[in-house]
């Protein structure tokens, strides 16, 4: 919208356009006259959007609404660009935002959606809608998740459905959460008065739900279950994708206590599953891959699966015949922290690690047939952090590079040679505005955090720091154990909002640090996994040490060292603070676990 437009409330709606990644030249493929639904002047609002196969039709997510962590129920449209028209799905008995999850089918012919707890897939040529699955309730959830499965398994980025290959089944969990109790919140701010919200939340020991994976014609009738050994209510279905071939699905399951994690491959017509890989760690959990849906490699004979068998977290390769067998992919003293691109054509696999400081984060790859040294993308000549969305086919990525202080800059680069083919977000004025503050010494440490345990960190000193003074010690910490950059804090990376926050309080005469512990990634699985079983306990005694060793300090006044966080780093000011009091006089836990 222009200014004015949005004085007069005369927007001008969107438009879907293309561009080329090297010249940036664009392309409309859905104007904004297009996307104008029957009865409305003003315009869809695109959440977001996915093609058919063949860029005929595009999918179009509108009005969504907040359920768990993401935005995931609204209304879905369809646009047809050959006709111009434009068609709201669900039929006349969908609620307003009502839809979740809709993917076209994999000739783009048909589209299917969860609606209430229920699987549905409309054909675009009739508008026939056929249910897949019925009896959905609160209790029992079919294509979509409850709290655990979303928040705990990271099943956030991805949904509960899944079509197969050739567009004739679709396989999907089923949750069934009768038994699980209800946690209790107190809503006191979206009414006049407070109302109880109430979140089936199974706590330590108590009922699960209870999951199972069902292939179902995409033509409605009886779904097969895939016969995954175990009780459903005391494992978990972690991971969950079509073999290329459509003659398997494979499932990830993970027990409850989280330290074995086994490959099944299901046949979709019998049920019958046989196991293909299984990761024991007895000292220790078992993390399903984040890095997204899995890669299929020698024409979906084999897979990309990730381990932590060697002490270090890397990739294999995975052979999906019976008796599957595993080969290094990579190999080293150093953690792949996330897979981001897979070149099957070439024969590369791309990765971001930290192989000599962990506070860093870079761009490598590795031949997939695991021979040669894995090579290093991101410049040698930018120390920080580095993060890349890559294309398919790993000719181009859009690169984000910041580091300490340092608000970040956004480019397309080509690949592998890195080079620069347009800057898409400087960030210059906010560059200037943060280079014109009034800012202190920023400094990287190491301390003795007790027992010869040497930790990082940094600290912003106050921009007017007199050695002879004491300040008072402010710690910012996370502390959990997240595999990815975003476990630690002692990062060489713009923090946004928090480093503003932080230059704000050392103006004020703060020092403000961050110190690392055991339970954070890139250094190991035995460093991330030393906190398995005492969660709040190892992390707690790291800080306290660090802070009581800082508190040492000529400048610092040890009776007054406060520490702040945000989720796990909630857990850890409470922890740290009730724990150890000798050592903090203040804590801040925001979203506390």
């Amino acid at each position: 919208y222009t200014p004015v437009e949005r004085r007069q409330g005369r927007p001008r709606g969107q438009e879907i356009g293309r561009y080329d990644a090297a010249s940036g030249a664009r392309e409309v493929l859905a104007s904004a006259a297009q996307l104008v639904a029957p009865g409305d002047t003003a315009g869809l609002v695109i959440e977001s959007y996915a093609w058919s196969p063949d860029l005929s039709r595009v999918l179009i997510f509108t009005n969504a609404q907040r359920v768990w962590r993401t935005n995931s129920r609204g209304d879905y449209w369809v646009l047809d660009r050959l006709s111009g028209r434009l068609r709201k799905l669900g039929g006349p008995a969908a609620r307003p935002s009502s839809l979740m999850f809709a993917k076209f089918s994999p000739d783009g012919s048909r589209v299917a959606y969860v609606r209430d707890f229920n699987l549905y897939v409309e054909d675009l040529a009739t508008g026939r809608i056929t249910a897949l699955t019925r009896g959905g309730s609160r209790t029992i959830i079919n294509g979509t998740f409850d709290w655990v499965y979303e928040e705990e398994l990271m099943d956030y980025w991805a949904d509960g459905w899944r079509w197969s290959p050739d567009g004739r089944s679709i396989a999907y969990w089923q949750l069934d959460a009768t038994g699980v109790r209800d946690f209790d919140l107190i809503n006191d701010t979206d009414s006049l008065y407070s109302f109880v919200m109430p979140v089936q939340y199974p706590k330590a020991g108590g009922t699960n739900s209870a999951a199972r994976i069902g292939v179902v014609s995409a033509a409605g009738g009886v779904t097969r279950w895939m016969q995954v050994p175990g009780a459903p209510r005391d494992n978990y279905l972690a991971r969950m994708e079509w073999a290329p071939s459509g003659d398997a699905v494979l499932i990830q399951q993970l027990n409850r206590l989280q330290n074995t994690l086994t490959l099944y491959a299901a046949d979709p017509r019998s049920g019958g599953a046989r196991v293909l890989v299984e990761e024991r760690n007895d000292r220790g959990w078992v993390d399903p891959d984040t890095s997204g849906p899995p890669a299929f490699l020698a024409g979906g004979r084999s897979m990309i699966w990730q381990s932590e068998r060697s002490g270090w977290r890397h990739l294999y390769q995975a052979t999906l015949a019976e008796g599957g067998a595993l080969r290094p992919i990579t190999q080293g003293d150093f953690d792949v922290l996330s897979r981001v691109a897979v070149d099957t054509t070439d024969g590369w696999v791309y990765y971001v690690a930290s192989p000599d400081n962990p506070a860093r984060r870079y761009l490598f790859r590795a031949r997939l047939d695991g021979r040669g040294p894995p090579e290093r993308l991101s410049p040698a000549d930018q120390p920080g952090t580095h993060s890349y969305a890559v294309a398919p086919g790993a000719r181009f990525a859009f690169h984000t590079f910041s580091r300490f202080g340092v608000p970040p800059v956004v480019e397309l680069v080509g690949l592998p040679d890195h080079r620069v083919l347009r800057t898409l977000v400087d960030n210059a004025q906010l560059r200037q505005r943060v280079a014109a503050l009034r800012r202190g010494a920023e400094e990287w440490f190491q301390v003795d955090a007790g027992n010869g345990l040497h930790v990082g960190g940094w600290m912003i000193k106050p921009p007017d720091f007199d050695p002879n003074r004491r300040y008072p010690l402010f710690l910012f910490e996370y502390g959990g154990p997240l595999p990815d950059i975003q476990s630690s804090t002692v990062a060489d990376r713009w923090l946004r909002t928090d480093y503003l926050w932080f230059t704000l309080l050392a103006q004020h005469g703060y020092v403000v640090a961050s110190v690392e512990n055991r339970g954070t990634g890139a250094r190991g699985r035995d460093w991330r996994q030393a906190t398995y079983g005492q969660l709040g306990v190892i992390e707690s005694e790291d800080v306290a040490g660090a802070a009581r060793a800082m508190g040492r300090w000529p400048f610092i006044d040890s009776t007054r060292i406060g520490i702040y966080g945000h989720s796990y780093g909630g857990f850890m000011a409470l922890n740290v603070i009730l724990r150890h009091p000798e050592v903090f006089s203040t804590a801040i836990a925001a979203a506390p676990v």
